[in-house]
């Protein structure tokens, strides 16, 4: 069952919440169709997740006694470089980001991202954090990923990318004659895994990557949506 998430400000005690947020009552109302009494799967961000009884349920707020005494699921151990994708996609990357449990996201340019693309209100941080809360209420986990925007490729991948490749396996993912993906690595395996936009990484930054630790890896002679790579790519890493 889709989780009902709460934020810590909706806590009154231990074992109470009272909700107000539009976005929360819409989920319990609409995705729930919740009735009084009714008892839902609850989690808090970034903390613990239970169970919770509706012993209040009206248009502007909801009460709920609440159990929280069970640990959300394991982060996979990835740090995703992600070409920031379309504006229409990146709202389904970030809730499929979020419900595989990846542990960090950064969003960087490309040569073959629009420079349109960086102009989205999609990126305010309270829309990133919807989609987000969105792909965690679907997979029922609590924590969020941590996100960086990273709008000029060359200084990123030169000065910061050495530090979070020390340490991981690092993967480019990128059509060609390329060993082909590992499959179900250990979840004590830390990755950096990059995934360019949908028409590929221009050479000059697979050239980059390769340069400061990332190794190019393929899925094969199909080019896939970005959104479907993202899922691809993550669950055959971790299949195991």
């Amino acid at each position: 069952m889709n989780l009902l998430l709460l934020m810590p400000s909706d806590l009154l005690g231990a074992d109470r919440a009272l909700v107000r947020d539009p976005r929360q009552l819409k989920h319990l109302h609409e995705v729930h169709r919740a009735a009084q009494g009714d008892w839902l799967r609850i989690g808090v961000s970034n903390g613990l997740m239970g169970r919770g009884q509706l012993v209040r349920l009206e248009a502007e707020e909801a009460e709920l006694v609440v159990t929280l005494d069970q640990p959300p699921p394991p982060k996979l151990p990835v740090t995703l470089l992600l070409a920031l994708p379309r504006p229409k996609m990146l709202r389904r990357v970030l809730q499929t980001v979020a419900s595989m449990g990846v542990s960090r996201l950064v969003l960087l340019n490309s040569q073959r991202v629009e420079k349109s693309f960086w102009q989205t209100p999609f990126l305010a941080p309270e829309a990133v954090q919807e989609q987000l809360l969105l792909g965690l209420e679907q997979a029922c986990d609590t924590r969020l990923p941590e996100v960086q925007i990273e709008p000029r490729f060359k200084p990123f991948v030169e000065d910061r990318v050495p530090a979070l490749v020390q340490d991981t396996l690092g993967l480019v993912a990128h059509p060609g004659n390329y060993p082909s993906c590992p499959w179900g690595l250990d979840l004590n395996q830390k990755i950096t895994l990059a995934i360019g936009p949908e028409g590929g990484w221009i050479p000059y930054e697979v050239t980059k990557l390769q340069e400061v630790g990332l190794q190019p890896v393929q899925l094969g002679a199909r080019i896939l949506r970005v959104e479907t790579a993202v899922a691809a790519l993550l669950a055959r890493l971790f299949s195991g």
